[in-house]
């Protein structure tokens, strides 16, 4: 069924719209899943922060186009799908790879992130990334480091003098004990 050229006007304005959204976009070829699967994979992507739709190619070609993009010819051949990560671009990676591993008819085309070009392998180094909680985590400690050495570095000769002191009067309390007549 044909759709009427307002219809494709809404469709490209829309897909310009979640192109400038997006922190990223994979383009994925999905020949061979049924709806079932294609609403598994849609939820997967609502749960990394983004939405998964499939799109017609030269409307998705006429919209990356008018939104700046770079098209690269090979991402909008076949069937295509555009899963595009709102939040956080490595969780929507590795979601689309963890479906794969069990549904090897989706085929990551490639993809953008932000307005670079990722081809299939950077893409799929995108998904082995941790996720963003534990990436902070990781930069926050790397940023702390530095700052609780230094504190524990000036604390030491104080725990070092409340040792000695410590030790000090222990002995003497041994020393009292051992002189006192019982």
């Amino acid at each position: 069924m044909a759709i009427s050229k307002e219809r494709k006007r809404e469709v490209v304005a829309l897909l310009k719209e979640w192109a400038a959204r997006s922190e990223a976009m994979y383009f994925a070829q999905f020949t061979g899943l049924n709806m079932k699967q294609l609403n598994d994979l849609r939820h997967r992507a609502r749960q990394s922060g983004g939405e998964f739709h499939v799109v017609k190619n030269t409307l998705a070609r006429i919209a990356f186009k008018e939104a700046g993009f770079t098209v690269e010819e090979s991402l909008f051949s076949g069937s295509t799908a555009i899963a595009f990560a709102f939040e956080d671009p490595p969780a929507l990676a590795k979601a689309l790879y963890e479906f794969n591993r069990t549904n090897p008819a989706l085929v990551v085309k490639g993809g953008y992130l932000r307005q670079q070009l990722l081809s299939p392998e950077r893409v799929q180094a995108l998904s082995e990334l941790p996720p963003l909680p534990i990436m902070r985590s990781q930069l926050l400690g790397t940023i702390l480091a530095p700052a609780s050495q230094l504190a524990r570095l000036l604390a030491e000769p104080g725990r070092q003098i409340a040792a000695v002191l410590k030790a000090y009067s222990e002995k003497e309390s041994q020393g009292q004990a051992e002189v006192s007549p019982a």
